[in-house]
């Protein structure tokens, strides 16, 4: 049996900067939720990543930038992704931010569960077990009766939840366009955000003084990088060998956590997250045997 090829190591590189500049963006979007709207933030991280993707890649595609064989479906999984963002920037404004962070990746264990019910994948019993490890690990980061079981972990439990969807509408546009795929949730995002703010907004947040605007921009733009910086890693290498370094920004939120705010998780926190970090890897190393189990029984191809 031929042995798997070396991971890349600009694969590697450019996933643990991927993480980081998504734990800049929750970091920036922690400290200013404390004195401007969600909404405004919200509507300030996908404006930025629509501009800069269309100044991009708009010259050279123009119209196909916005060609897909299923509109519906995009603008669907447009609105969900904003779910999430809106839960997730709202649950960062309550709670530590390694603990909503690690709320958030529970979504891997969320992702079993529905392809199991909307695309009818089967759930073993690897998975079940899989399921119910990642409950645990939840529950003991949030342990119901503590002061940590509020709204602001049910929000996050939420961003989880809508993530997941969109993981899954995701999953069924996998043959559209890599970049039609990333500048659809930018761009309905930032439409549906703009339309909504008169609502949204109260006349005193128009006055924000510079150094805030830059911060908004800059969180922006490292959403922006984040996505790129996904994007190609996953040209480098299979997602499924990646995906155990995404498990870093469990360790950078934790990290700045400490350094920036003084959180720091005790050790049931600490407990669950090592729970939810390990049950992801294991889900993603027992997929990708799955898939190589399957490749290797399935019948070579005839000229």
């Amino acid at each position: 049996m031929r042995s798997a090829a070396p991971l890349p190591l600009s694969a590697i590189l450019l996933i643990c900067l991927s993480v980081l500049c998504f734990s800049g963006v929750d970091t920036i979007v922690k400290v200013l939720s404390q004195q401007y709207p969600v909404a405004l933030l919200v509507w300030a991280r996908w404006t930025v990543q629509m501009l800069v993707l269309l100044a991009w890649w708009g010259p050279r595609m123009g119209k196909e930038l916005l060609r897909t064989s299923l509109p519906g479906r995009q603008i669907l999984r447009c609105l969900v992704l904003l779910c999430s963002t809106v839960c997730f920037f709202t649950a960062l404004k309550y709670l530590p931010l390694a603990e909503a962070t690690a709320i958030n990746y529970s979504s891997p264990v969320i992702v079993l569960l529905m392809a199991a019910f909307f695309l009818h994948e089967r759930l073993t019993r690897v998975r079940i077990a899989f399921v119910l490890a990642g409950v645990a690990g939840m529950l003991l980061i949030v342990r119901p009766g503590t002061a940590l079981f509020q709204g602001g972990a049910l929000l996050a439990l939420a961003a989880a939840g809508f993530y997941s969807t969109f993981q899954v509408l995701t999953r069924k546009l996998v043959y559209e366009d890599v970049r039609v795929n990333l500048f659809y949730p930018a761009l309905v995002c930032s439409l549906v955000m703009t339309l909504t703010m008169p609502w949204l907004l109260d006349r005193n947040t128009v006055s924000i003084p510079w150094p805030h605007i830059v911060q908004i921009v800059i969180a922006g733009i490292l959403g922006t990088l984040g996505h790129l910086f996904f994007l190609l890693a996953f040209q480098r290498a299979p997602i499924s060998a990646l995906t155990p370094y995404t498990y870093l920004q469990l360790v950078f939120a934790t990290l700045i956590g400490w350094v920036a705010f003084g959180d720091f998780p005790d050790a049931w926190t600490l407990a669950g997250m090592a729970v939810i970090a390990g049950t992801g890897l294991l889900i993603a190393l027992h997929e990708r045997r799955r898939g190589q189990a399957t490749a290797r029984a399935e019948p070579p191809a005839v000229d």
